[in-house]
């Protein structure tokens, strides 16, 4: 008994290491850091702070060798505040031209009552994570083109996701998913949550975990849940609204979701690590299958 515990212990490590090579931990790190520092201010739509983020990502995409469309990776929309908001959007050209969209929104609140709100979590952390998936693919070609979409205003009403929706680079016939991260960083029960699979049920063979630091949970899907029903609040909810399969993934709300106190400094380094690492398995999965058998629906 002792030598079979053993053997599962060993096996799980290995487990861990190696997909501990396929991500750089430091430029996540760095990432959400950057993002969530003063100088970027909470990131709210029309501030300094926000303008800031919109090159930092930029440039982010061009060191990751991200392809933009048509010759730009900011695709400029309209907010209905009347300043304008700013998708971030490159590709990872695939063996095939069906596409997965990841996505994760860089906007945030801004300043309040002279205190920053920095969401590191929310969502520099959704945000970072899409970077790192980035760099993984542009190191190894995907089966499925993969466009890599940081979305801006999502705290205004998913207005990036829904401008990207109303204008695709694609046509949206070619999407046969959406892999959505907000608030990915911190969980006291080291748990993840990934919500999508009650409306697209043949999405659940994805669904599988190796890695023993976070439990991958399915869920806060289900109608008539109310506030529990995350099928709504964040910006897969466009992408399903015009019936592209999505899985999102996201922690339960902590004590400072929405507050100043969401920080670098509170988030959970090897927590956030492991859920990216997470989520790119999942990912791999999914974008080892055929477009058929991800989106039998379109």
């Amino acid at each position: 008994m002792k030598v079979k515990v053993l053997v599962i212990f060993i096996f799980c490590h290995l487990a861990v290491a190696a997909t501990a090579q396929q991500l750089d931990k430091k430029s996540l790190l760095s990432d959400i850091k950057t993002l969530s520092s003063v100088a970027f201010g909470g990131r709210k739509p029309g501030s300094t702070g926000h303008q800031r983020a919109v090159a930092y990502l930029i440039a982010r995409f061009q060191a990751l060798n991200l392809k933009p469309y048509h010759g730009s990776y900011i695709d400029t929309f309209s907010i209905n505040t009347g300043i304008e908001g700013y998708n971030i959007i490159g590709y990872i050209p695939g063996k095939q031209a069906e596409a997965i969209v990841i996505s994760g929104h860089y906007d945030h609140l801004g300043e309040r009552d002279g205190k920053i709100y920095h969401g590191a979590d929310d969502n520099a952390s959704g945000t970072s994570a899409l970077l790192a998936l980035a760099d993984y693919f542009s190191q190894h070609r995907p089966n499925h083109t993969l466009i890599f979409a940081a979305f801006d205003a999502e705290e205004m009403g998913l207005q990036g996701a829904k401008a990207f929706i109303d204008n695709p680079p694609i046509p949206l016939a070619d999407i046969v998913l959406n892999i959505n991260m907000d608030m990915v960083s911190r969980n006291d029960r080291q748990e993840l949550y990934v919500c999508g699979t009650y409306h697209y049920p043949h999405l659940l063979p994805f669904i599988t975990n190796e890695n023993p630091v976070v439990t991958l949970k399915a869920g806060h899907d289900e109608p008539g849940s109310g506030h529990d029903d995350w099928t709504w609040q964040s910006d897969h909810a466009a992408f399903h609204h015009a019936g592209i399969p999505f899985l999102y993934f996201g922690v339960e709300d902590h004590p400072d979701y929405h507050t100043p106190n969401d920080t670098y400094e509170n988030i959970q380094p090897d927590f956030f690590y492991h859920a990216v690492a997470t989520i790119l398995e999942v990912l791999k999965k999914a974008d080892g299958q055929v477009a058929q058998a991800l989106s039998p629906f379109l």
